[in-house]
């Protein structure tokens, strides 16, 4: 079994550094690390997280509505859920992919506020 490595010019320090690959294809299905934003507010730092997904999603030959699959891990869920939506929806169009959001206490940037990571499959 081979899986092609997918690392965008944006991601190529983090692949190098941290030693993971941004994306990983498999036959027809694409497996994305998760990705998280930077930004003063939760908003602007979730609809960066999502943009940025968008440049490994275009390195993989996809698009946004290529993802069958979203997991939305979030530091505090209750407030936080709404801007996520809200951020979101600029970007997933219908029909809409499976979705699992988590609330957890911290991630692995300091003062992150959610990571995204989807699985998407590339078009036949």
């Amino acid at each position: 079994m081979s899986i092609n490595v997918i690392v965008p010019a944006s991601a190529q320090e983090t692949y190098n550094s941290w030693h993971f690959a941004p994306a990983v294809q498999h036959e027809d299905l694409i497996f994305f690390s998760g990705v998280v934003g930077h930004g003063d507010s939760a908003e602007e730092e979730f609809r960066n997280a999502w943009a940025s997904l968008g440049e490994t999603l275009a390195a993989a030959g996809v698009g946004y509505e290529d993802i069958i699959d979203t997991t939305i891990y979030l530091v505090d869920l209750q407030k936080n859920a709404r801007a996520m939506g809200k951020a979101k929806d600029e970007f997933i169009k219908e029909p809409y992919p499976a979705s699992t959001w988590i609330g957890i206490t911290e991630l692995v940037i300091p003062g992150a506020r959610a990571e995204i990571k989807v699985v998407a499959r590339k078009p036949k």
